[in-house]
C-alpha cells in the first residue's frame, strides 16, 4: 500500500471573513429584530439577544451551535480514522463563516457546483476547490484562468465526461492562455442518472481527449454515488458498492494506461451524505504501491444533518452503519400559529419560501407557549403554500393561535437558500450566539 499524501486543511482569507462581519443589518434580512437594524453583524451577534423575547419575526430558521460543533468533530474524526481528505459540498450552506468552521476542523477543501458559486468561494479566498461539474462556459473558463494566474496557491479541479466538453474547455483555455493546466477528473455516472460517463469505453475516450489537450491535465476520477440509489436498503447499498468498485477499477485502468504518469496526487473522489460508509470502504481500501491516491469525501449535509432524508439514510443517522457518534439535527424552523379555522386544522407562518419541502415536509416537534417549550405530538404538516403551512391536529393535540411551533426540517440543501442571515443559538436553544450570512 502506498502512503497517502499529507492531508493539510484548507483555508480562506481571514480578512475577507472579518469584513463580512462589518455588514450592516437592515430590512433586507427577514426575521431579524428591528432593534438590530443599523448594527454590524459583529455587534449584533455580541448582544446575546433572545430568539423569543427580543423581536425575531416568525418564521425564523436557526442553527443549533452545540449540535453543529458535534457534527463537525464527528465527521473530522471519521475522515481521520479512514485516511480521507474532506471537501464538503459548500452549496449546502453557501456560508463562508461555516466554511471557516469546517477548515478549523481539518476540512481539506470545498466543493462547488457552478462558476457563480466558485466566484463567491474565491471572494473569500477559499484556496482548494473541486467543481463537481464539467465547466464548459467560455467566460467562466477565462475567469478561472485569470484566478489560476493571479494566485499560485489556488488549487482547482473540475469534472470531464464528454469529448465535446474537453473540446470546448480546450478552445476557451487556449485563448485565455493560463500559466498552468487546469486539473480535471473523469466523472463516472450511471444510466438514467445525472452527469458522468456511462461506461468504461466512454471514459477512456474522454481520457484520450484530455491527454491530447495542451491546457488540461487528468489527475483523477470522480462520481456522485447518490445517483445510484435513493435509499439505504440492502439492494441500494449493494448497487452503490458496485458503482464505487467500478470507479476504483476505472482509476486503476487509467493508471495502467499511463494517464497519471507524473501526477503527484491522484484524486479519487465520491461521497454524498447518504452512502459515505460505502465510499470509505471501497475507495479507502489499499491502493497499489507507487500510485499516490488521495481519497476525497465530498459529503456536505453532515454539517446540519436533518430530521428526514439524511436521518433515514446517513451511515450516522437513525440506523447507523458506521461506528462512532451519530450526527445530530442542527437546524430548526420556528413558526407561529396564525389561524385555527377548523377543529383539526391549524395554519402556521411557514411555507415554500421559508422551509424545505422538496423531499419531506417539515415535522412539528416543539410547542412554545408563555415562555415554556414542550414536546409537541399528534400534529402533521400535510401541505405548504408559498407562506402557509397546513397542520392537521390529532384528537389529543393542543395547538392554539399565537403558539410558536418548532419544526424539524428535511434536506439542508434547500434550507439555507431561504435565509440570508441565520441566527445560531446556544445550548439553551434561545440565546443567539452568532448570525450566519449566506450567499445564494
Amino acid at each position: 500500500m502506498s502512503g497517502l499524501p499529507q492531508i493539510t486543511p484548507g483555508r480562506l482569507n481571514p480578512g475577507a471573513l472579518d469584513a463580512l462581519l462589518d455588514e450592516r443589518i437592515d430590512w433586507r434580512f427577514k426575521g431579524i429584530p428591528a432593534a438590530l437594524s443599523g448594527l454590524s453583524i459583529r455587534d449584533a451577534r455580541a448582544r446575546g439577544v433572545n430568539l423569543f423575547s427580543d423581536g425575531f419575526l416568525p418564521p425564523v430558521t436557526v442553527l443549533d451551535e452545540p449540535a453543529l460543533t458535534h457534527n463537525l468533530t464527528t465527521m473530522a474524526a471519521l475522515c481521520a480514522r479512514h485516511g480521507f481528505a474532506h471537501a464538503p459540498h459548500g452549496k449546502t450552506t453557501m456560508a463562508p463563516q461555516l466554511f471557516a468552521r469546517q477548515f478549523e476542523h481539518g476540512v481539506w477543501g470545498q466543493t462547488t457546483a457552478n462558476a457563480s458559486q466558485l466566484r463567491i468561494y474565491r471572494a473569500f479566498g477559499v484556496n482548494r476547490v473541486i467543481l463537481a461539474n464539467e465547466l464548459v462556459d467560455a467566460a467562466a473558463l477565462r475567469w478561472l484562468a485569470g484566478e489560476l494566474d493571479r494566485d499560485p496557491d489556488f488549487e482547482f479541479w473540475c469534472w470531464v465526461d464528454t469529448e465535446r466538453g474537453v473540446e470546448l474547455m480546450t478552445a476557451a483555455l487556449r485563448e485565455a492562455a493560463p500559466s498552468r493546466p487546469v486539473d480535471v477528473l473523469i466523472e463516472l455516472g450511471v444510466a438514467g442518472g445525472r452527469t458522468g460517463c456511462r461506461d468504461r469505453t466512454a471514459a477512456l475516450k474522454v481520457a484520450e481527449a484530455v491527454a491530447a489537450s495542451p491546457v488540461l491535465r487528468l489527475t483523477g476520477v470522480a462520481s456522485y454515488e447518490g445517483a445510484v440509489s435513493r435509499n439505504a436498503s440492502a439492494d441500494g447499498l449493494a448497487a452503490v458498492h458496485d458503482h464505487l468498485t467500478e470507479l476504483r477499477s476505472l482509476a486503476l485502468d487509467l493508471a495502467e494506461r499511463g494517464h497519471f504518469d507524473g501526477v503527484a496526487q491522484v484524486v479519487v473522489t465520491a461521497g454524498g451524505s447518504s452512502f459515505f460508509d460505502q465510499v470509505v470502504e471501497v475507495l479507502g481500501a489499499p491502493w497499489p504501491d507507487g500510485l499516490p491516491v488521495l481519497p476525497v469525501l465530498r459529503s456536505g449535509a453532515y454539517l446540519t444533518h436533518d430530521e428526514g432524508y439524511y436521518e433515514r439514510n446517513s451511515p450516522l443517522g437513525a440506523t447507523p452503519r458506521l461506528d462512532g457518534a451519530r450526527l445530530r439535527p442542527a437546524v430548526r424552523a420556528w413558526a407561529q400559529v396564525t389561524s385555527r379555522p377548523e377543529p383539526r386544522l391549524a395554519f402556521i407562518t411557514a411555507g415554500k419560501r421559508d422551509v424545505p419541502y422538496d423531499i419531506d415536509l417539515p415535522v412539528p416537534e416543539l410547542r412554545r407557549v408563555d415562555g415554556v417549550t414542550s414536546e409537541l405530538t399528534g400534529c402533521v404538516v400535510t401541505s405548504v403554500n408559498d407562506q402557509h403551512g397546513f397542520v392537521t391536529l390529532g384528537t389529543d393535540a393542543a395547538l392554539e393561535v399565537g403558539d410558536w411551533v418548532g419544526l424539524g426540517l428535511s434536506h439542508p440543501c434547500t434550507t439555507f437558500d431561504k435565509v440570508p442571515l441565520m441566527p445560531m443559538v446556544g445550548a439553551d436553544g434561545e440565546t443567539v450566539v452568532d448570525l450566519i450570512r449566506t450567499f445564494f
